[in-house]
């Protein structure tokens, strides 16, 4: 390993974890531990997610720490088109001229014409979305590759990523199971992980979740017998049947408490504070005693009003007869 990759290596960039896959801290919003990259060092190298447009210069200089030339890169693939998960690929796909895009066929046109993605996330973020994601470049529609239910991204010497549409968090979701390795790459599908605490949270933002799908797609991932699960937010766990059944149990408790206010008559405001409240004893880092700065961090990043926001649509149009005593729903 070069001096250059240990100096990344000792600034907690880059983490080595086996099976020729290396975790980049993406250092999304200038904090560590919150959005990883991976690169996959195999004979056609292969990065999943980009993290944000502020922090592909991270990630390039990761790559590059990690001996991937401009010319190297074979693949970039994203589990999906949020922000922090895809909004770099432009950029690296730029700076990788060599590389496919791989994304599910439902996202495809945003990465060419991120656009109306743009427009949209100013509307939930409003002055946050500078700061925490940037602006998203557009990729070459004709470097894009778009898979549908199934597909796979060639690894080099027999080894390939396997994709699989997993939605529920969002449309256009995959998860990616390494036939070398049995690492499966969750995305969002399974909520956000915390390292050092094992807390699970769910990621459940607008538009698109769907309880329903959502569990199914947890099913399918437990289908694929993984040997690990490597979390976008944030890193790999083990213990997988055990954190996919603790992922199903954190939608069920966050649906049924957003059911719960939405049936008291709560604005979303009101609903968010509700739900924040009967949930947090789930959490170490909510504990009076953790420190206040790392739950800031992650309620920055992944909170409970985008969560309760979500869910509060798919109520809306899951059960619509069940409006309770609403005027109707309020806040962002």
């Amino acid at each position: 390993m070069s001096e250059h990759v240990n100096d990344t290596a000792d600034a907690g960039v880059i983490t080595d974890i086996g099976n020729d896959v290396f975790q980049i801290d993406t250092r999304m919003a200038g904090y560590s531990g919150i959005t990883a990259g991976y690169l996959i060092r195999s004979e056609r190298p292969c990065l999943v997610e980009t993290g944000t447009a502020p922090s592909a210069p991270v990630v390039r200089g990761a790559l590059t720490a990690l001996g991937i030339g401009p010319a190297d890169l074979a693949t970039i693939v994203v589990t999906h088109i949020h922000l922090d998960h895809a909004g770099g690929a432009g950029d690296l796909a730029a700076a990788f001229p060599g590389a496919e895009v791989v994304v599910h066929e439902l996202g495809a046109r945003h990465l060419a014409d991120p656009s109306r993605l743009m427009a949209s996330a100013r509307m939930v973020y409003g002055g946050e979305l500078d700061a925490l994601f940037g602006s998203m470049a557009p990729t070459p529609a004709g470097r894009i590759r778009a898979v549908g239910r199934v597909g796979a991204v060639d690894l080099g010497g027999g080894r390939r990523l396997e994709s699989h549409h997993s939605p529920g968090h969002a449309k256009h979701h995959v998860g990616l199971i390494d036939s070398a390795s049995g690492d499966l790459y969750v995305g969002d599908a399974a909520g956000i992980y915390v390292p050092g605490t094992g807390d699970q949270r769910p990621a459940t933002p607008p538009p698109d979740f769907d309880l329903g799908v959502a569990l199914g797609s947890l099913r399918m991932f437990a289908g694929l017998a993984p040997t690990r699960l490597l979390f976008s937010h944030y890193g790999p766990v083990g213990a997988v049947a055990e954190v996919l059944d603790r992922a199903a149990d954190e939608l069920r408790v966050w649906t049924e408490e957003t059911r719960r206010a939405r049936r008291a008559g709560l604005d979303l405001d009101h609903a968010v504070a509700m739900v924040a409240e009967r949930t947090r004893h789930r959490y170490a880092v909510l504990d009076p005693g953790a420190d206040p700065a790392i739950a800031a961090k992650y309620d920055r990043i992944s909170g409970a009003a985008s969560n309760v926001a979500g869910i509060m649509r798919w109520l809306e149009r899951a059960e619509p007869e069940d409006e309770g005593p609403r005027a109707g729903v309020g806040g962002r």
